[in-house]
């Protein structure tokens, strides 16, 4: 794993959300995408080195199902990979859970695969690739 490639926080709104993080961050958003394979709404801030995610649901799914147990807040935690596939063989060989079996189309041009929380201590981890 190269960098730490986001934060993603879950919002219930994402238009009142981006408000309140270009404030907080004295920055603008630089992308809003909707991931049609995870039915959300992103927002994208950058500071320095750092990138923060905003995610929402489009409709009543997994982040409203998250936010509903645990409320808004720190949702994953994405590292930049050099090799997904490669990646994610090797965490499977450690024994980690992968929440899919390939990698799919994420936000930001990304190939992004999940793994399960259970297995690194409660941290819903993400593992990211640029797309070439």
């Amino acid at each position: 794993m190269k960098k730490i490639e986001h934060i993603g926080i879950a919002v219930k709104n994402i238009e009142q959300s981006v408000s309140l993080f270009e404030k907080l961050l004295n920055t603008n958003c630089y992308k809003k995408e909707l991931v049609e394979s995870e039915q959300v709404e992103t927002a994208f801030f950058k500071t320095g080195e750092n990138k923060i995610e905003l995610v929402a649901d489009v409709d009543d799914g997994v982040i409203n199902k998250f936010i509903s147990k645990r409320g808004e807040g720190i949702h994953h935690i994405a590292f930049d990979v050099e090799d997904i596939k490669a990646e994610m063989k090797r965490l499977e060989g450690e024994g980690f859970v992968l929440l899919n079996e390939n990698p799919k189309n994420g936000a930001d041009n990304k190939l992004v695969c999940f793994l399960h929380p259970k297995h690194t201590n409660g941290v819903l981890i993400e593992l990211c690739q640029e797309k070439k």
